[in-house]
């Protein structure tokens, strides 16, 4: 999805219903065009103390994952991608979840390593180990059996995670979104696997 055609209208307050319809208003998403969404992030990430110049703005990327349901996807942008490291902010709206996959190993490299910082909200990471019982998350609804991996990983604002290279991993904002910078090795976003074979993913 690019910003060329953010144009349909959504209600947050339908797409995440689990999260309060007060929160979602007192963040001015309770309803609200998708043209508006670059702007929405911009100012998210500005909060944060993240300033993006005119060029990184115009290169954000919303990512739908070819579901065309924004409960499952994410925004991001990349600010550098090379043979040997990648940054990017991944920023995430209230309840959003990215869905599992892993990276995997590419000819001599064993796959993409990243680590995961919290910059502001909350967010909950699930990667291979022993399930979380109970866990804080739950998957959208219908994709539950796509989600297989349950070991709970909370990050608040400075705190950070590695993941290591082809290990199954996926991510939920909590209720009032978040902001992730994910520094990492080289990003091969096109040989991503999901669990979820629905899912189509071109960087």
């Amino acid at each position: 999805m690019t910003q060329r055609n953010l144009a349909k209208r959504i209600r947050l307050d339908t797409v995440f219903p689990w999260v309060d319809t007060e929160i979602l208003k007192g963040l001015h998403m309770d309803s609200y065009h998708f043209s508006d969404h670059i702007s929405h992030t911009t100012k998210q990430l500005a909060e944060a103390g993240i300033v993006l110049t005119n060029e990184e703005i115009a290169n954000i990327e919303v990512a739908d994952f070819g579901l065309h349901n924004f409960e499952t996807g994410l925004t991001l942008l990349t600010y550098i991608n090379t043979d040997r490291y990648c940054a990017k902010e991944l920023i995430l709206l209230p309840g959003q979840t990215c869905p599992e996959h892993l990276h995997p190993p590419v000819g001599n490299d064993p796959g993409k390593m990243e680590t995961f910082r919290c910059r502001s909200g909350k967010v909950y990471l699930y990667v291979e180990g022993e399930p979380t019982l109970p866990a804080k998350c739950r998957p959208p609804l219908g994709t539950e059996m796509y989600y297989t991996v349950w070991h709970e990983i909370c990050l608040s604002p400075g705190e950070q995670y590695t993941i290591p290279p082809n290990t199954l991993h996926w991510f939920q904002a909590g209720t009032e979104g978040a902001i992730v910078s994910e520094f990492s090795s080289r990003s091969r976003d096109e040989l991503d696997i999901f669990t979820d074979p629905n899912i189509r993913r071109i960087p």
